[in-house]
């Protein structure tokens, strides 16, 4: 069994993102993202804060917005919009989920696609589906990443996705579909997910359930991607996979935390660089 180090890749990415941030600056573009966070939920502004800092260590501006839980829809689109228009701002990330009275699709769409790092506004989900360049949410972009390091390839394996979200499910199935894989999507309707498992070369996990995944629901030398992260009574981090018992089958897997996790984080600063640098073309162009 070997770990998929994605604490250790995302550092080495970082690295050689401070390097291109600053060819950047020298030849005039400061790569700048801006974070806007609603409330004061204890997970997304932790997680707020490891975006800001990840900024930081690469040398890219950052500006969070923090507003209030009962800021109204309206003044929120408009601070959108302000960002939208400042041509010194290369992306623009929402930080979800937002509060109960404001139309998440409404306000991500209000992002336009060419400032979507997070890659979420249906344009940039659409060109991905089509297996055209555009900016892909950061955690499945992170799982890619991750097993191409490793010298992983799809192409030809049946993979199981469990979990069909916008942010995570929908676009790794994209990906992994553009790369040759064979998927299939399972989510709470699912009515047998130890098949899908069993037959699966490879297992992606992303629903927010500790130990949903045990030893008996994969097969013999598959590889496991764990992408949800829980924090039980103890304030122990786990994933979904029950990590004891699945690793002793798995060929490859990652450990939560320090899998998938810091590839996220890594993935983003990536794509803000992407929008720094499709600046600088149109700049180049005018």
């Amino acid at each position: 069994m070997t770990l998929l180090d994605g604490k250790t890749l995302a550092a080495s990415i970082e690295k050689e993102l401070i390097d291109e941030v600053h060819h950047f600056k020298v030849s005039g573009i400061i790569p700048t993202l801006a974070v806007v966070l609603v409330g004061e939920d204890p997970a997304s502004c932790a997680y707020v804060n490891m975006k800001v800092k990840a900024c930081d260590r690469v040398g890219i501006v950052s500006i969070a917005k923090r507003l209030s839980e009962d800021v109204a829809e309206d003044e929120l689109l408009k601070i959108i919009q302000d960002l939208d228009k400042d041509e010194n701002i290369d992306g623009i990330l929402i930080q979800l989920p937002l509060p109960g009275h404001i139309d998440t699709k409404k306000i991500l769409e209000a992002v336009s696609y060419q400032k979507d790092v997070d890659g979420f506004h249906p344009f940039n989900a659409g060109r991905l589906l089509a297996g055209i360049q555009a900016f892909a949410p950061a955690t499945p972009l992170g799982v890619m990443n991750l097993l191409k390091s490793y010298d992983i390839s799809v192409r030809g394996k049946n993979v199981a996705i469990i979990g069909a979200s916008n942010i995570v499910g929908k676009p790794l199935a994209s990906l992994m579909l553009n790369a040759g894989a064979t998927i299939s999507v399972c989510h709470i309707l699912t009515q047998d997910l130890t098949f899908f498992t069993k037959n699966a070369d490879v297992v992606c996990v992303g629903v927010g359930k500790p130990g949903l995944i045990q030893a008996d629901m994969i097969k013999e030398g598959a590889i496991v991607i764990d992408i949800g992260i829980n924090r039980l009574e103890n304030g122990t981090l786990v994933g979904d996979v029950d990590f004891e018992s699945v690793s002793k089958k798995a060929t490859f897997i990652t450990p939560v935390p320090g899998g998938v996790g810091p590839m996220t984080i890594a993935s983003l600063l990536q794509n803000t660089l992407l929008a720094a640098k499709n600046r600088k073309l149109k700049d180049q162009k005018s």
